[in-house]
């Protein structure tokens, strides 16, 4: 289900009205620890009626494997908020998650390369 682009909750100009502590029901914490780069995949459930547009729209994005990262580009929330709603998620059995295959083994060269690249590029 894409972001809807026209309706009640919509402005042309400011965008999205509804303020992200809404979304998440005035929550900041998740239920569930989640990383950046963890890998969240719809499992094929449909989630509850009562969960928010938000949530269907991150099940929807998850048919393939995402980050939560990449997840909350995508719905256009913040980091947090899409952590909450992945949790909810994860709950009621519509996400899976799972670490991302590079962190299988913390001491993979490739990562470690990537890593101090990153690194050098900050200095």
């Amino acid at each position: 289900m894409p972001v809807p682009t026209e309706g009640p909750w919509l402005d042309e100009a400011a965008g999205r009205l509804i303020r992200p502590y809404t979304v998440s029901g005035g929550r900041t914490r998740p239920a569930t620890a989640l990383d950046l780069l963890t890998l969240v995949r719809a499992t094929g459930t449909a989630p509850p009626p009562h969960l928010g547009p938000e949530h269907a729209q991150a099940v929807d994005l998850c048919r393939g494997p995402l980050s939560v990262a990449e997840v909350a580009a995508h719905l256009e929330l913040p980091v947090t908020v899409t952590k909450v709603l992945l949790s909810d998620l994860m709950a009621c059995g519509a996400i899976t998650t799972r670490p991302p295959d590079s962190f299988d083994n913390p001491t993979d060269r490739f990562l470690l390369e990537a890593v101090l690249d990153g690194l050098r590029r900050q200095l």
